[in-house]
């Protein structure tokens, strides 16, 4: 199927199910022209069964078309229900010649498109390797469409990676973030170990609270710790522990569950959303000398929302973390616990590193922008992609990862050329070549271009 890609362009790609619509095969190449008259093809819906097995069932039909002047085919047809469709080309004795596949959806995912990102990663602001910038240059060059760097307790990373390209136009948005732990007062209890993502709020949850090691790094700078410099002030560390213990007051917290980090937890996420960002809870699995956050912990979260989404797929290889994570997530599901999912690398380095790419969130919305993104992945429009191997896996409702594999197969890699050569000028840029930013302005918009293309919105 990715071979054929090389040879013939289709499009659109994607398109509303039921209505009629005009879809063109353009030759690539000499080699692979059309040469005869006409041609016989048989449209064949996945999901429907084959004419032989299921008569009764089966959408196939056969079509006769004719190429244009120019060389390419066009023909009208009017493609049933949500589900990917092949186009398969005949040979003049009727064997199969070749095939391309289109999808046809259902109308609330018309205008929405599939956008790859990270919402969890670290640089050498926190415990990374390369600086903010390479970080975000490295990614973009791997086919992704956003991205937030979230080091550990602190906002500012994020903010050198979005001030790093404020003069250059970009299609990829990068958004601010930071993974939150709170230091508690007592030092001997060190932090809260549940570890909860800040995904877009519009200044740090982490610098709420005066923190002497964080103070020390990078000062009370407002302009380190928000947006734009609008934050509120921080409180003490006493303040901080009396506002979760008057909170914990309030709640009912299930026997056997830690008090004061199950009071954090919700008094985090109301931080959270109070700076207009997504709270996500992440890797419970993760094996930090055992599992980080005890089941029963795990299961109070769930059954209490102390959280927006569910960091389902995070940065280990081994099975343990994503595997149990994924199993986790649809026993919650079946007990009516749904939440939104996402993936995420974790990562520490974006290169010379096994976890560098093993996981990302598609993100079906209108448009790549924070506030976009972030509805939509509360209203669930969000699939979960695990690359640990060569084959990748999905996880989410099954009509988004069939949608979600088509595009993997179909759609990315005609993305990720684009964003191959946006990320190594990115790179450039960043470490001052003159004719970076000079390039960068001249390919702007190629993104767009190719959504109009493949998409019939």
């Amino acid at each position: 199927m990715k071979d054929v890609m090389h040879n013939y362009d289709v499009f659109p790609k994607v398109f509303p199910k039921d209505k009629e619509i005009e879809i063109t095969v353009k030759p690539l190449g000499a080699h692979v022209a059309f040469e005869r008259e006409q041609y016989d093809i048989v449209i064949c819906p996945l999901s429907q069964g084959t004419p032989r097995d299921y008569p009764n069932m089966t959408g196939f039909e056969k079509l006769t078309v004719k190429p244009d002047a120019d060389g390419c085919i066009r023909f009208k047809y009017a493609f049933k229900g949500e589900q990917e469709h092949y186009i398969r080309f005949l040979k003049e004795n009727g064997d199969r010649d070749f095939q391309l596949s289109v999808y046809s959806l259902d109308e609330d995912l018309c205008g929405r498109y599939p956008f790859v990102g990270d919402l969890h990663m670290h640089t050498c602001r926190s415990d990374g390797k390369q600086a903010p910038a390479i970080v975000a240059a490295n990614y973009r060059r791997h086919g992704y469409d956003f991205l937030s760097i979230t080091d550990h307790r602190l906002y500012y990373g994020s903010l050198e990676a979005i001030n790093a390209y404020k003069d250059v136009p970009l299609e990829f948005t990068l958004i601010p973030g930071e993974e939150v732990h709170m230091t508690r007062a007592d030092a001997h209890k060190g932090v809260n170990d549940v570890h909860m993502v800040n995904f877009g709020g519009l200044y740090s949850v982490n610098a709420l609270a005066y923190d002497d090691e964080l103070i020390e790094e990078i000062g009370e700078d407002k302009a380190l710790r928000a947006v734009d410099g609008n934050c509120p002030e921080m409180m003490s560390r006493e303040a901080f522990e009396a506002e979760v213990n008057a909170l914990a007051d309030t709640m009912e917290i299930p026997e056997g569950v830690e008090r004061f980090p199950f009071a954090c937890c919700r008094w985090i996420k109301q931080q959270i959303n109070k700076a207009d960002g997504l709270c996500i809870f992440a890797h419970p699995y993760w094996i930090s000398n055992v599992f980080q956050v005890p089941e029963k912990f795990s299961q109070a979260m769930f059954d209490y929302g102390n959280f927006d989404a569910f960091e389902v797929l995070g940065g280990e290889s081994y099975f343990e973390q994503n595997g149990l994570q994924t199993v986790f997530y649809y026993e919650q599901c079946a007990k009516g616990n749904k939440y939104p999912i996402v993936g995420s690398t974790d990562s520490h380095s974006s290169f010379n590193n096994r976890n560098a790419f093993i996981c990302s969130t598609i993100v079906f919305a209108p448009e790549n922008t924070r506030e976009s993104l972030i509805s939509s992945i509360k209203d669930f429009y969000t699939v979960a992609v695990d690359t640990i191997s060569a084959e990748y896996r999905m996880v989410g409702d099954l009509r988004l990862v069939k949608y979600a594999s088509f595009l993997y197969e179909n759609f990315f890699p005609l993305h990720d050329e684009l964003c191959r050569e946006e990320g190594m000028l990115m790179k450039l840029y960043a470490t001052g070549d003159e004719d970076a930013a000079r390039l960068l302005n001249a390919i702007h918009g190629r993104m767009k271009k190719q959504r109009e293309k493949y998409f019939a919105f």
